[in-house]
Formats: structure tokens, C-alpha cells, sequence
């Protein structure tokens, strides 16, 4: 088992900075790349724009139902509010390949990965929870809640004192999951200024709902300024002007990390060894099975150069998979059917994933998946290899 959120950031930094960190097993006379690397790369930036775009576009939508809840709460504004962060996640969580090498999402210091998608998250940091209607920040009249205040009590004091980002949009609107068969059941009376009940802070915690989904879109909109074409000095100029040999690097370790430690460790080991779901990546809104398939989603576009957007169409270039198949088609050819395998077995998971966990039947599947996936993580390193690339270290 691989221990939960032990990444550490620099160890994969300095793989990507200095020769001869991870493996040792280089093929040293196969480090000359394909001609095709550059156009793949540039492909890659063209995808890596377009999600973000598509993830800014539902995160609009996401503030603009959440805004609508608090102004006129109602059943069927709960509803609306809970499926639009459902469609929200379905982009965003295809960019997630584009993180581990120090790019603007996760950059030490000033990356906005923590604000937007940190995990696990503890209830009572924001809102009351079962056994104490007094806890968080939204019965908490001294502390102020803005998008400065939120932001700088993200993670504030501990690793799951997590204040902002799609997963505290979620707690807010399911709560707590005391089901065995579904999701959780927030009302919409939570919203209702002076309503009857034990829970109280209405408006506070709708204060706190709206900011921390406007500051959603702030976020997202800085990845995409980011990746912005023929932008002078933002990170995809940078990208432009590296080696193909670093750009591939990078490219690959966000398929690799995202594969093996992140996907198949922390958010699927991790939850099949503790049977607690507690460990589960979206456990409010019991969509972690759609989490698991759009990660592997989100690899498979990188390496078949595609992507799909909201509206239909489809995105293709040079593809990394072209690069790969230049140097070595058999290799190829192996990580297509792995990705393929990945992708069934994701989509094979059975919602709620905290059942799955716990039934014979369910842990097959989950079990299966973590082996996939590690089996593609292992045809990654390969590829390293064969391009004279040291295989990232993850501690």
C-alpha cells in the first residue's frame, strides 16, 4: 500500500531537473527521439487548453446554480446545483494528467491544485456534522467568511483541513454520507434564513457556498491563461521553448504518477486497504467511480492525441502515442491495450464506491483496476527507458 498524500513534490522536480535521479535502467542508444516529439507536444498543449477551457465553462454553470440555490433554495434547486457540479467534474477531472511536473497547477508556492481539488476532507472544518451541530467555520461567527480568508484557511493547521475547491462545494451540497445504498442528504432548508431545526448559520453557509465556488472559476481561469496560446511569458510559451526531450519528459510523467501513485494508490489502495470510506475521493456525492474513469479518460486523451469537448468536437494531433510508436511499436502497441484494460475495468466499478470496498464481488473489481493500472505504470517506465528518461521518484 502506498501511504495517503506521501507525494512528494520535489523528489519528482528534481528527476525532472537532474540526470540520473530514478531508475537506472537506461537504454542509453535509444535517447535520439522521433522527429514527431515536438509535434506531439504541441499537440498536447492544444488539449491541455481546451479541458481547461471546457472545466472553466461547467464551473460557470456550477456558480451560477450554486448562486441560484441560496438566492431561492428549493428541492429542485438542490438538484439542479448537485448535477451541474456532477457535469462540472467530468472535464476537470481529465486535466488531472497535467499535474506532477511542477506546471501551473501544481507549482511549489503557487500552483492551485490544493484550492481546487485537495482531499480527504474533514466535515467539521466547514460545517456542522452529525454528532455536533456547532462545528466549522460556518458556526464559527468569528471567522470571517470572503475568498482571501477561505483561501489562506485551506489547509490551514493539517493536510485535511480543506476550505475551498470541488470537494468543499460537495460536502456543501449532499453533507455527510450515512448511506449504505446512496449519497448525502443535505436539505435545501440548510439555505433558508431562520428556518426551524437544530441547524442554524443559513446565511453563513451560503455566504461560504458561493464564495468558494466563485473562487472556483477564479482558479480554473488562471490554468487557462496559462496554457493560453501566443501568450508571451506564460507557462505554455515556456513549454514551447523546451527540449523535446524535457517536454516529453513532462508529458509522461503526469501519465505516469497519475497511473501508479495517484490513481491506483492514494484513491483506490488506500480506500481498498483501510475499507473506509472516509477514503473514498467523493464520498458526499457518491460519484468516485466517475472520478476513476475520467482519470484514466484523461490519460488515454494524452496518449491517442484527442480530446473530446463539451460541445461535441473532437480535438486530435500528433499523438504521444506516435512518438512511442516511432521508437517502438510493439511498446505501442503493449500501453494501448493497457490504457484500453484501465479504462474497462474503471468504467467495470460499481456505484457507491464505499460499497464496493466492502462486498467480495465489489473488491474484485477494485482490485483488478489497481492492478491494471499498475501494470500501466510499469509499461510507462519502459517508455522512460527507452528514451533515455530517469523514471520519476515518488516518495
Amino acid at each position: 500500500m502506498i501511504p495517503t498524500r506521501s507525494l512528494s513534490k520535489w523528489s519528482v522536480l528534481a528527476c525532472l531537473a537532474l540526470a540520473g535521479c530514478g531508475s537506472d535502467d537506461v537504454e542509453p542508444g535509444n535517447q535520439q527521439l522521433p522527429a514527431n516529439t515536438a509535434q506531439a507536444a504541441a499537440t498536447y498543449a492544444q488539449i491541455v487548453l481546451a479541458s481547461y477551457q471546457d472545466s472553466v465553462t461547467t464551473a460557470e454553470e456550477l456558480d451560477t446554480a450554486v448562486k441560484a440555490l441560496v438566492a431561492a433554495p428549493s428541492d429542485a434547486a438542490l438538484k439542479v446545483a448537485r448535477n451541474t457540479w456532477l457535469d462540472a467534474r467530468e472535464p476537470y477531472l481529465q486535466t488531472e494528467v497535467y499535474r506532477f511536473y511542477e506546471g501551473p497547477i501544481d507549482k511549489e508556492g503557487s500552483g492551485p491544485e490544493g484550492a481546487i481539488n485537495a482531499w480527504p476532507l474533514d466535515e467539521n472544518f466547514i460545517d456542522y456534522v452529525k454528532d455536533d451541530a456547532d462545528a466549522g467555520i460556518v458556526n464559527d461567527p468569528a471567522k470571517t467568511i470572503d475568498s482571501e480568508a477561505l483561501v489562506s484557511m485551506n489547509e490551514a493547521g493539517g493536510e485535511k483541513n480543506i476550505a475551498t475547491g470541488y470537494h468543499a462545494i460537495e460536502f456543501l451540497l449532499w453533507g455527510q454520507d450515512m448511506s449504505d445504498t446512496g449519497p448525502g442528504d443535505r436539505p435545501y432548508t440548510d439555505y433558508v434564513s431562520g428556518s426551524e431545526g437544530l441547524v442554524k448559520n443559513q446565511d453563513r453557509r451560503g455566504q461560504y457556498l458561493t464564495t468558494v465556488s466563485g473562487e472556483l472559476v477564479n482558479d480554473l481561469e488562471s490554468l487557462t491563461e496559462a496554457w493560453a496560446a501566443d501568450t508571451a511569458g506564460n507557462y505554455r510559451a515556456e513549454f514551447a521553448a523546451l527540449s523535446p526531450k524535457e517536454q516529453l519528459l513532462r508529458v509522461l510523467t503526469g501519465m505516469i504518477v497519475l497511473s501508479g501513485f495517484e490513481t491506483g494508490g492514494e484513491r483506490l489502495q488506500t480506500a481498498y486497504d483501510s475499507h473506509d470510506q472516509e477514503d473514498e475521493h467523493s464520498c458526499f456525492s457518491d460519484n468516485t467511480h466517475r472520478d476513476m474513469v475520467q482519470d484514466v479518460l484523461g490519460i488515454k486523451n494524452v496518449w491517442t492525441g484527442s480530446y473530446t469537448r463539451l460541445d461535441g468536437t473532437k480535438l486530435s494531433g500528433t499523438a504521444l502515442r506516435d512518438v512511442v510508436n516511432a521508437g517502438d511499436a510493439g511498446l505501442a502497441g503493449e500501453l494501448d491495450r493497457a490504457i484500453d484494460e484501465s479504462l474497462r475495468l474503471a468504467n467495470a466499478i460499481e456505484p457507491p464506491f464505499d460499497q464496493e470496498i466492502k462486498t467480495d464481488a465489489g473488491r474484485a473489481r477494485v482490485e483488478a483496476l489497481i492492478t491494471a493500472l499498475r501494470a500501466q505504470e510499469k509499461i510507462l517506465e519502459r517508455i522512460f527507458r527507452k528514451f533515455g528518461l530517469s523514471v520519476p521518484v515518488v516518495e
